[in-house]
């Protein structure tokens, strides 16, 4: 599990080879900068895959506290499931791990603690990329939980990636309003169900704490802030606390984002939060991630919303080579045959409803396969793709919706970067609208009788060949 490292600039070679070979989840102790209480270790990579393929999902699995051996259908059936429970709203209690040590402004400097230089063109040391945001609208109605970029700007101030439509941005635009900075928590090291809600797209004005309940089975422990009203995860490892600026903006970026892509000296700006206060206990890490659970977790969300809207979709799933951007749905194909259903409709009704809800902002392509590919399985997608999905005639382009710009062909490409970019791709061949499939697949499930199958899978391993995965 653990790797150790005197270097926070060691941290990211090493996640990277780490991620690659589907390697433990390095761990960096005794890190420069760190100060007399261990102020704080690093956590690399918590959610990745496994490279045993019957714990392929283990990491995920464990933040749901399903067994390791859990499919990410088991994983993404958990997740929805606890949309539809009773809310179990957070526990308010006195005190928490999390308040073992108080520091002032004037008791630590953000520049000199052990954040990482992740990729050598960053635009700063970003300390955050894993923690999870508490900010809570002005009525007091709805706080949200999310996860957002924060760069290390000077002593004691951080700033921070913040777009619209993200529920974070929603409320900044509230306190705008309002005419006062946005009070403002990041909570690291937080209960590992809270943290993988925070990346999912929940409706607008749905305070994630009560999901979480839901997703975990009981309350969350809550403890209220020092300097302001907000309230975290009593047993996080790290908090900042303080107030993000409604005016004072500062560059941000650049940084190699989950697409694979770093652009030097291209910065944005964004908003800068002040940190008033940081709390911690005495056995703590600062979290990061390699790629993002944000696309895998819409794919849950998309396919919950299309089944709402009546639409034949058995499975939906970001596939983890597409940088989680598509997202392909898995459609019971007897539907369409029997209501009659023309492709164009059919692939024009999915894009609409997708593309201009909130679950579909970080997905630019989705692709329609049938009933007899495997959503969770790249090679059936991308077969399915390639083979089935003509270019042009098959492919709907929807330029009027909201578009992602962190995917590089929106930020660095030709066109509005804030507009269009998305596609459905109706990887159905013609047939399935019509009389149902009509070939046999030239592949060893379907080209040989099962009995012959079981007696070759049986001897495999007694051929000198490996386990079959």
């Amino acid at each position: 599990m653990a790797t150790s490292s005197r270097s926070a600039k060691n941290a990211m070679p090493t996640l990277r080879s780490a991620r690659s070979s589907d390697g433990a989840a390095p761990l960096f102790n005794k890190l420069k900068g760190q100060n007399a209480n261990g102020l704080w270790r690093i956590l690399g990579a918590p959610n990745f895959l496994r490279r045993d393929p019957a714990q392929r999902y283990g990491r995920l699995a464990r933040h749901l506290g399903l067994p390791p051996t859990s499919s990410m259908k088991d994983i993404l059936d958990k997740m929805i499931t606890a949309k539809t429970a009773p809310p179990i709203p957070p526990k308010i209690v006195a005190t928490g791990p999390c308040k073992e040590f108080k520091l002032g402004p004037d008791q630590f400097d953000l520049t000199t603690l052990p954040s990482p230089l992740l990729h050598q063109a960053d635009g700063g040391k970003y300390v955050q990329t894993y923690g999870m945001y508490i900010v809570r609208s002005p009525d007091g109605k709805w706080t949200n939980w999310s996860i957002a970029r924060a760069m290390v700007h000077d002593k004691t101030r951080l700033v921070g990636l913040v777009i619209p439509p993200q529920h974070i941005w929603q409320i900044h635009e509230m306190w705008k309003k309002e005419g006062k900075d946005m009070p403002w928590a990041l909570a690291f090291g937080v209960p590992p169900a809270a943290i993988m809600a925070s990346s999912m797209p929940l409706p607008d004005g749905l305070s994630e704490g009560d999901y979480v309940g839901s997703l975990a089975g009981h309350s969350i422990d809550v403890v209220k802030c020092e300097t302001n009203d907000l309230y975290v995860p009593a047993n996080s490892e790290i908090v900042f606390e303080g107030s993000c600026s409604i005016s004072e903006r500062a560059p941000e970026g650049p940084f190699g984002e989950m697409h694979g892509y770093v652009f030097p000296g291209t910065p944005d700006d964004g908003p800068l939060y002040t940190v008033d206060m940081i709390t911690h206990r005495e056995e703590h890490s600062s979290h990061l991630r390699l790629w993002s659970v944000d696309g895998r977790n819409a794919a849950a969300e998309i396919g919950a919303l299309v089944r709402s809207h009546n639409l034949p979709i058995k499975e939906s799933f970001a596939p983890f080579e597409s940088q989680v951007a598509w997202v392909a749905l898995q459609v019971d194909t007897k539907e369409p045959r029997r209501r009659k259903t023309t492709a164009q409709d059919f692939c024009r009704q999915i894009g609409n409803l997708v593309f201009n809800d909130k679950v579909g902002y970080t997905i630019d392509r989705i692709l329609l396969v049938g009933d007899d590919i495997d959503v969770y399985d790249f090679r059936d997608v991308i077969w399915a793709f390639c083979t089935r999905c003509r270019p042009g005639t098959d492919e709907y382009h929807f330029e009027g919706v909201r578009g992602f710009p962190l995917i590089p062909y929106m930020s660095h490409g030709s066109g509005d970067k804030h507009m269009g970019g998305k596609v459905v791709c109706d990887c159905l061949l013609p047939v399935e609208y019509t009389t149902g499939k009509d070939w046999e697949a030239a592949s060893f499930k379907e080209s040989y009788p099962e009995e012959l199958q079981k007696k070759v899978l049986d001897r495999w391993e007694s051929f000198g060949f490996g386990p079959v995965n």
